[in-house]
């Protein structure tokens, strides 16, 4: 959204491209020089901006944005902004391909807390469009929004060292570290493939004791150091299940410990430390399921 004509999409599903039909091309291409020139366009959007979509939603013809205040209602909030390399245009699934990878992995430097982001909150991006990539557009923008597009998002989303203290920041660090281990899980079931399953869970069994010795070596403050100690021993307990499971000889003894080594993930222990620290609490669903949302959005391409 730096760029007139940039193009957006949710997963893969939806796509903002530019409308070039007869009546709007000189309207488009002008778009495309001012934003080019940065020239205080709509679409000259940062990291930490807010904005509405022109036609009030994430769907639908628009040509404009408006940045607002992300104390109030919102369709988008920026939260990373990719600059891609010079050269010829690579071509639209390469753009969306690289914006996909980016914007995923981004979303964490700018909301720690995954607890804190709602379920109903997901990652889309805009990307430079063949047309707008003439006029000098490199950015791929990353952006939350709510996959309901008759709903907005209220509040900024950014959880960072902005806005955390320096505990809770050493908390997140340690936590969305195990978790990137945990969302490498293989594709394929242990039964389809137990020597990968069982590679994963020992890179498992290592983060978790990495992450135990972590909490275990920093002084947090007073109130919390119970929970987080108690926390960090849920963690190691969870790390000798893990081991078993990349230890084991056949399939049921690897989801034997597998689920036994699962239950220490997200528990008790672990709400107990955020709250103690003043983190949200309540565990997310990683399991979403949007029907009548962003399920629904693959009739077409929404024009800009």
């Amino acid at each position: 959204m730096a760029i007139a004509g940039s193009v957006l999409s949710v997963v893969g599903l939806v796509l903002w491209t530019v409308s070039l039909s007869t009546g709007v091309v000189s309207d488009a291409v002008d778009g495309f020089r001012d934003a080019a020139r940065g020239e205080g366009t709509a679409y000259a959007l940062a990291k930490g901006d807010c904005f509405d979509s022109g036609t009030g939603s994430l769907q639908g013809d628009a040509y404009d944005v408006d940045e607002v205040p992300c104390t109030g209602a919102h369709h988008g909030e920026v939260f990373a902004v990719v600059t891609l390399p010079s050269g010829s245009f690579p071509g639209d699934d390469e753009v969306t391909d690289v914006a996909d990878d980016k914007c995923y992995a981004l979303q964490e430097d700018y909301a720690m807390d995954a607890w804190a982001v709602p379920d109903t909150v997901d990652v889309y991006y805009l990307v430079p469009s063949k047309e707008s990539w003439t006029f000098g557009d490199r950015e791929i923008t990353c952006v939350f929004g709510n996959v309901d597009e008759k709903k907005s998002l209220t509040g900024s989303l950014r959880n960072d060292a902005t806005t955390l203290d320096k505990d809770q920041v050493a908390f997140l660090k340690s936590a969305n570290a195990l978790d990137r281990v945990l969302f490498e899980e293989p594709e394929d079931y242990a039964e389809d493939d137990l020597p990968a399953n069982r590679r994963w869970a020992g890179d498992v069994g290592t983060a978790l004791g990495e992450q135990a010795e972590a909490l275990r070596a920093r002084s947090w403050p007073a109130g919390s150091g119970k929970a987080v100690a108690d926390l960090a021993s849920d963690l190691e307990a969870a790390r000798k299940e893990w081991a078993k499971a990349a230890a084991a000889k056949d399939v049921e003894a690897y989801y034997e410990h597998y689920d036994a080594g699962y239950e220490y993930i997200d528990g008790e222990t672990t709400v107990t430390a955020r709250e103690a620290l003043g983190l949200a609490t309540t565990v997310p669903s990683y399991d979403k399921d949007y029907d009548g949302g962003a399920g629904d959005w693959d009739a077409g391409e929404l024009d800009v």
